[in-house]
């Protein structure tokens, strides 16, 4: 019973970490993707809850069922016709090993905007740190999860309460009806985030299905797990929508709000920034790595040093071109991905 109930703590700290990112803990993804539609990114937000539950189920059903252990092979089985799916596995590659790079990149620049020193200390920590967690394959990547989500509720909870004592006045669902909305394709933009983080998700997931095997404490860790990331996600979009425009100017818009609470808070929002950085660099090399592990027959130990030896110097290119083509083509794969998902799982998995 309570190795059950671990297990289930467990997946959604993993399923949290993996999706968060320094892009939704920043509170840069909300913005762009919900607060930018008013109140009604609220509703954007329940449906990618509905959605990371629904499609979840079905990659955990089809993982154990047909005994996969990686992305690439979910893929090509859930894909038609198989050039697309090839398509497919190569474009989820890309974004994922682009995504580390990325964040190997941020974290030298926040480590030498914050701290002053150079770019190389904070991309060679990151990169050791990291290497040193996923040597530890699976267990490593739950342990790292295990420790950062609860830090990063913690954070988040009191930053909100902190709001909510210091500007009670301005919290009230008239008042955020009142916010005006900048853009108006509110389920188009949930979808797509939604789409994005369970396609990149499944490189996660999928080993997981085939290591626990356990359906009841994978589907409860999903559940949980998506509840809380729409708890969260319904906190930053709230404390977005009440600082409406001043949020616009920052590329971290949560430190604008953190800043008025003092150096303690902003201090902690920028640590939790980072380690969400550090978590999902770690879960993208992961998927990347168990995946190579499939296509070219080698240890996973030694995927995953490839991997970084990869990103490392990707991550001094400019990424405009790179992210201009690889991203939009990875949102409309991952809608595609998702009808593919449910259509297999009616059709194949769950016949039989």
């Amino acid at each position: 019973m309570k190795k059950g109930v671990a297990t289930t703590f467990q997946i959604a700290a993993v399923f949290i970490g993996t999706i968060v990112g320094a892009g939704l803990a920043s509170g840069q993804e909300i913005r762009q993707f919900f607060t930018e539609y008013g109140y009604k990114g609220f509703f954007g937000i329940l449906i990618c809850c509905l959605i990371y539950i629904i499609i979840g189920y079905m990659i955990i059903c089809i993982s154990i069922k047909y005994k996969l252990k990686s992305y690439n092979e979910l893929i090509n089985l859930v894909l038609r016709p198989k050039f697309f799916a090839k398509f497919t596995e190569g474009i989820t590659t890309l974004f994922l090993i682009s995504g580390a790079a990325i964040i190997l990149a941020g974290s030298g620049s926040l480590m030498h905007q914050y701290f002053g020193v150079s770019k190389w200390v904070g991309i060679f920590v990151m990169a050791i740190i990291s290497l040193l967690i996923l040597l530890r394959d699976t267990k490593g990547l739950i342990e790292v999860n295990s420790f950062i989500v609860p830090s990063l509720i913690v954070v988040l909870l009191t930053l909100f309460s902190l709001y909510i004592f210091f500007y009670k006045d301005i919290v009230s669902w008239n008042y955020i009806k009142t916010v005006p909305m900048y853009k108006n394709n509110w389920l188009v933009s949930s979808l797509l985030y939604s789409g994005f983080n369970i396609l990149g998700c499944s490189g996660v997931l999928v080993p997981l299905s085939s290591e626990m095997k356990n359906k009841k404490s994978l589907f409860l860790g999903i559940v949980l797990g998506a509840i809380t990331l729409t708890a969260l996600s319904i906190i930053i979009n709230f404390l977005l929508l009440v600082n409406i425009p001043y949020i616009f100017k920052y590329e971290i818009p949560l430190l604008y709000i953190a800043n008025r609470f003092g150096n303690v808070i902003q201090m902690m929002l920028l640590c939790i920034i980072w380690l969400e950085m550090f978590s999902t660099e770690v879960s993208d090399i992961y998927s990347v790595g168990k995946a190579m592990t499939q296509i070219f027959n080698i240890s996973y130990k030694r995927a995953v040093f490839l991997v970084i030896l990869i990103a490392l110097p990707i991550s001094q290119i400019g990424f405009v071109k790179l992210i201009s083509v690889i991203y939009p083509a990875f949102g409309v794969i991952s809608l595609i991905f998702m009808l593919e998902c449910v259509y297999f799982y009616f059709k194949e998995c769950r016949r039989t």
